[in-house]
């Protein structure tokens, strides 16, 4: 952001400093701001377009679609089948707080997917469900359904709040039954106004009786939008104004100890203390995590997340609200590549951003951080004992994708067993309120459809993610989902013939966007061309660790000689240390020596 030459950026001196271009000081913005300003709270030209009989979206309606959860494509592979022009279509994705997919939803995705999309679901690494290859006639049957079978795709992309995340086991013990709730009532507390009444019109022909139905403490909680400071001066859309924010905006519960969530690559994470009842007590705070970016352009990075304190339990969802309108305000309108909070949080600096805060947004008392003890990466796979009388069981999904006789029969299961699903970040699936008497005759029916061991997958495959990528996502530069089986297989191969017996964390993304999260990984592809990726190392296995960028375009016909001489100093080091521990010790300079080792003189 830029400052004029003579401004002090002192604490001392905050009311000068302020970041521009951004509503707080009222500088010229970027055309799209006032385009969402002009479409009536997201309406128009997307109202209009939904009636004509062209088959696909303007790029003004499209960007509208967004907000509505949804996104145009185009697949880029129809010509080479022998189509003709461009194939049009829509991904949808929903809005599932904390993961949760009630029984009836899932059964009507799947019905709906495999009669008007292209016979798949998709997990996503936000614990929502995605949708591909809908047309555009159709979009409006598919929402509606959607919405009348208990879901949404409210604000499931577009610059408002996103699908909130929190653990997704339905352990009903500790704090995890309180994070759930957290992230529900964010969900609701960051909801737009005005927005959901376009939303509900659009879809639904405006049956009200569809809007969300939020809990007497977001009810109440919702009310300090119009308090100065978080009021963004529009009756009609307190939080958000008619412009919404400068871009996405991401949240995350989670509870000491499990860092399921990628708690530290969220605009706002949580990580919640209960007392002996399970009673939300407080919440330590950490702020400006993301992982977009953009290749070599190096005022784009991927940053993780600063903690700020620690808030006590009935002050967080007034927390929530004014850290979105602090982004609402200060963050970035002219460039949406420098729009994310991340990037206020470094311009900035987070002394700046905690006296921002309290000074103009949130008065409430900001304490020291709670200890939260060792953190793991959990993904309650295998069997699970949900309650006294129930179970979950958590199925590894590579990738998120449900097709097939899987995805049938486990829409049978969940149907005929009246069970519910939860999705987890790391693209799993967990069948949920299996009753005591249930369990043995659920477990046949998941062994009979090739969930014999579903504790133990290949350790490789367990944590590993990627994005769709190729050939839908516009994005993509290169394979991501497609490519992760081969990927997965030559590492496990080139493992073997080293004589290591050692896991790795994996991830692999299309694009420098991050969907998959890969700059948390200990060793990741970014693509950066066709069949060539970025190579990222020195993540950790529990996700505190932001990994480095080494090598920039690595064909990928060159990993296993690029990779063999740092896999053999990993093995020197003996079974304690991990791959990213072991990179993070060498040091880049190390590192890169080993890494281009083999390359050609």
């Amino acid at each position: 952001m830029n400052f004029d030459e003579n401004e002090s950026t002192n604490i001392e001196q905050t009311e000068q400093t302020v970041p521009s271009p951004c509503i707080a000081n009222n500088s010229p913005r970027a055309k799209f701001e006032q385009f969402k300003a002009d479409s009536n709270y997201l309406n128009e030209p997307l109202n209009s377009e939904l009636l004509n009989d062209s088959d696909h979206f303007t790029n003004d309606a499209v960007q509208l679609l967004k907000f509505h959860g949804s996104y145009q494509q185009d697949d880029r592979e129809h010509r080479k089948r022998g189509g003709t022009g461009k194939d049009w279509q829509m991904m949808l994705r929903l809005r599932n707080p904390a993961g949760y997919v009630p029984g009836p939803l899932f059964v009507a995705l799947d019905e709906l997917s495999d009669r008007l999309g292209n016979q798949t679901l998709r997990a996503t690494t936000r614990q929502c469900f995605q949708m591909h290859g809908i047309k555009k006639v159709n979009i409006k049957e598919v929402i509606g359904t959607i919405v009348k079978s208990m879901g949404s795709t409210l604000a499931a992309c577009g610059d408002v709040n996103r699908n909130v995340m929190a653990p997704a086991a339905p352990y009903e013990k500790g704090s995890y039954p309180a994070a759930r709730k957290l992230a529900n009532d964010i969900a609701d507390v960051l909801s737009p106004k005005k927005a959901e009444k376009t939303y509900i019109d659009l879809w639904v022909d405006g049956e009200i009786k569809y809007a969300i139905k939020p809990s007497s403490e977001v009810k109440r909680n919702r009310k300090l939008q119009l308090k100065p400071g978080v009021f963004s001066g529009d009756e009609k859309e307190p939080l958000y104004g008619a412009t919404y924010l400068p871009r996405k905006f991401k949240c995350a519960t989670t509870v000491p100890g499990d860092n399921s969530v990628d708690i530290l690559t969220h605009d706002i994470g949580l990580v919640t203390f209960t007392n002996k009842k399970g009673v939300l007590e407080g919440c330590n705070v950490y702020v400006g995590g993301g992982m977009g970016r953009t290749h070599n352009l190096d005022t784009t990075f991927a940053r993780i997340a600063d903690p700020i304190g620690y808030v006590e339990g009935e002050y967080i969802l007034e927390l929530v609200q004014s850290i979105l309108a602090l982004q609402r305000d200060y963050g970035d309108r002219k460039t949406r590549r420098h729009s994310r909070l991340k990037y206020v949080l470094h311009d900035m600096g987070v002394d700046w951003f905690k006296k921002q805060l309290t000074t103009k947004y949130f008065t409430r008392q900001i304490e020291n951080l709670k200890h939260e003890g060792d953190t793991i990466l959990e993904d309650y796979l295998g069997w699970h004992q949900q309650s006294e009388k129930l179970w979950f069981v958590g199925l590894p999904l590579l990738s998120g994708r449900l097709t097939g006789r899987v995805k049938k029969e486990l829409r049978n299961i969940v149907e005929k067993y009246a069970l519910d699903v939860r999705l987890t970040p790391n693209q799993d699936l967990l069948l949920c309120n299996i009753g005591n008497y249930q369990k043995a005759s659920v477990k046949k029916a998941l062994i009979d459809i090739g969930f014999i061991h579903p504790e133990t997958p290949d350790r490789l495959a367990r944590h590993a993610m990627a994005c769709p990528a190729l050939p839908l996502c516009g994005l993509a530069m290169t394979e991501a989902e497609r490519f992760l089986p081969e990927l997965l297989e030559r590492i496990n191969n080139q493992l073997k013939i080293l004589d290591i017996n050692k896991s790795v964390l994996i991830r692999v993304t299309g694009c420098p966007n991050g969907c998959a999260r890969p700059y948390m990984a200990e060793l990741a592809l970014v693509g950066s061309g066709l069949n060539q990726y970025q190579l990222w190392l020195g993540g950790s296995t529990n996700l505190k660790r932001l990994a480095t960028p080494y090598l920039q375009k690595m064909p990928i016909d060159d990993l296993e000689k690029t990779l063999e001489p740092l896999f053999l100093s990993w093995k020197d080091t003996g079974t304690s240390s991990s791959l990213g521990d072991h990179v993070t010790k060498l040091g880049s300079e190390s590192v890169m020596s080993l890494l281009t080792s083999s390359a050609a003189p």
